[in-house]
Order: structure tokens, then sequence, then C-alpha cells
């Protein structure tokens, strides 16, 4: 039997607790968030545990970049991908696992879009990749929560995907641009 955990939120001090039981024993733990509550949990059981990353300042923004192109699978370990290993764009650290390369970055920008084509750009001139994925896999999901938030992601996704196969089709960034100029209705401009 595997590890099951209940969690509660005590609403007159705020506190989580959590409660595990792997058939054999239980374990309870109380935290002031759910996550570290639960990670408590796991940790009594000889489980890894995960904590989500704390929160950046304002104007810093934290993602996922991958490259995985579309029609082939370069290897993980392949040399391509030596120079960024050795010297990744700052902010940015190498994510292994998967079935594709991939980086975990913490940079500053007026947006999530901003950050993210700037690390894109350095990546592209320094080291002749083209990052292809932030790392969505659900790009029909939507809350529109900003211009920096999930949804933001999810529109940089869309936007990589577009850079590295519209060219793939014969589509320059031009034509990129002018597809969403029109579509949107706003051919002079935002």
């Amino acid at each position: 039997m595997g590890l099951s955990i209940r969690a509660s939120a005590d609403e007159a001090t705020g506190l989580w607790t959590a409660v595990g039981d792997d058939g054999s024993r239980s374990h309870s733990a109380a935290a002031d968030t759910y996550e570290e509550a639960v990670a408590l949990v796991h940790e009594a059981f000889g489980l890894p545990a995960h904590r989500p990353s704390p929160a950046l300042p304002p104007g810093w923004h934290r993602f996922t970049l991958i490259h995985c192109p579309v029609g082939k699978r370069p290897r993980v370990d392949g040399p391509e991908y030596d120079g960024i290993r050795s010297s990744p764009p700052q902010g940015c650290r190498v994510e292994d696992g998967g079935e594709c390369f991939g980086l975990v970055c913490e940079r500053q920008g007026a947006t999530l879009l901003d950050a993210v084509a700037e690390v894109c750009a350095e990546i592209r001139t320094g080291h002749g990749l083209l990052m292809t994925d932030l790392g969505i896999e659900k790009l029909w999901e939507w809350s529109a929560d900003g211009t920096d938030g999930w949804d933001a992601e999810i529109v940089g996704q869309l936007l990589l995907m577009a850079a590295e196969r519209g060219p793939k089709l014969g589509y320059g960034v031009d034509d990129l641009v002018r597809f969403l100029h029109t579509a949107a209705g706003t051919r002079g401009g935002r």
C-alpha cells in the first residue's frame, strides 16, 4: 500500500495539519502552509519532499526553457549542449531529466515574455540553439492571470513553437509578426 495523505487547515490558527498513513503506521505534522505540512509527512516516511521555491522579488521571473526540436530528439548529453552546460546564462541552471535538454531560470524582465526572450536570445547568439519550449503540457488551459503568470507561460510556449516551426515552413519573423497584427486587428502596433 502506498502513502495516503489528508490535509486540512485550522480556521482559528491558520495552521495546516497533514496526516499520512502507509497502512502500517501514521504520522501527523502541522505547518504554516499546506505544502510544508505535506513535505514534513513525506520526510517522516523517508520519502523525498517537494517544497515550492520561494517567491521572487517584483520584476523577476522563474521559468523553464527546453530545447526539444520538432522532428528530432538530440541526446540530452549531446555535444551541442557542452558549451551551455559549462557556461549557462546568468540566473539559469541546467535541469537534467526527461528526454530533452532544459534550463531553469530566474531572470529579471519587465514581463515574463521579456525575460524569456532575453535568455533565448543569449542562448541563440552564444550557443546556436533556439529554445523551443517552456515545458507547458496543457496549452488549452487558461485563467487570464496576467503578463507574468501561468497563462503568460502558455503564450510564451506558443510563440516559441511558432518561432521554431514557422521558418521550417518558409515563414520569416516578419510573416509571423504580420500574422499576429492582422489576426489581432492591430496592424499599426498594439
